[in-house]
């Protein structure tokens, strides 16, 4: 029983030092660097390691994306609000969109390795908890209409593919990217019923200008 124990320590271990290997290639020479050969130089194990962990190279990619994004979760589950638990769906979803906009501003190009990866990462862990958790402040607020295509439409605005061009190759800084993701949460879960005020203040100034 104790030596299943300690195999399961060994393995996580490896696992670990596996990930933290992959996030120090694309650092430092770029996404087209993470391979199963340059994962196990880098980590000081066989390449056949690398396989029997992860499979293939999308399975690598899969599970770098779901190690980068744990901090995000963690934070968004059990953390301090307005980011985890105790705000109002609103205001949790607004600090969400921005915990995740500082992490492609730090960690960009891990994320972008792992979205081009051709494994499917609709699929992968990390962004089916996204989408549940977004899916769920919607339900909270609650918000009309079909959650799971705004759920789908939020999120995609995050994804660091998006994010890094805008940032990069349009010169949108972090904090309009942040200011623009505030802004679409509140045309997303304003109430229908309700009349827009930035619409008619928009119209009151209109209307008083000689």
């Amino acid at each position: 029983m104790a030596g299943a124990e300690t195999e399961r320590c060994d393995a996580a271990r490896n696992r670990q030092r596996l990930l933290e290997a992959a996030v120090s290639l694309v650092d430092s020479l770029g996404a087209d660097a993470v391979t199963m050969d340059a994962v196990a130089v880098a980590a000081g194990v066989g390449k056949g390691t690398v396989f029997r962990r992860f499979g293939n190279r999308a399975g690598l990619m899969l599970a770098l994306l779901d190690h980068t994004e744990r901090e995000l979760q963690h934070g968004f589950m059990f953390g301090p609000a307005p980011l985890g638990p105790g705000a109002e769906p609103v205001d949790r979803l607004v600090a969400f969109g921005h915990a995740r906009l500082s992490l492609v501003h730090v960690q960009g190009e891990v994320l972008r390795a792992a979205e081009s990866s051709p494994g499917s990462r609709y699929s992968a862990p990390a962004h089916n908890v996204s989408m549940t958790h977004i899916s769920s402040l919607l339900r909270q607020v609650p918000v009309h209409g079909d959650i799971a295509m705004l759920a789908y439409a939020l999120v995609t605005t995050l994804e660091a593919t998006l994010v890094l061009h805008q940032m990069r190759d349009l010169g949108m800084t972090i904090d309009r990217l942040a200011d623009g993701w505030t802004d679409l949460v509140h045309r997303v879960t304003r109430d229908p019923d309700q009349p827009n005020t930035a619409s008619v203040d928009s119209a009151a100034s209109a209307s008083a200008t000689p």
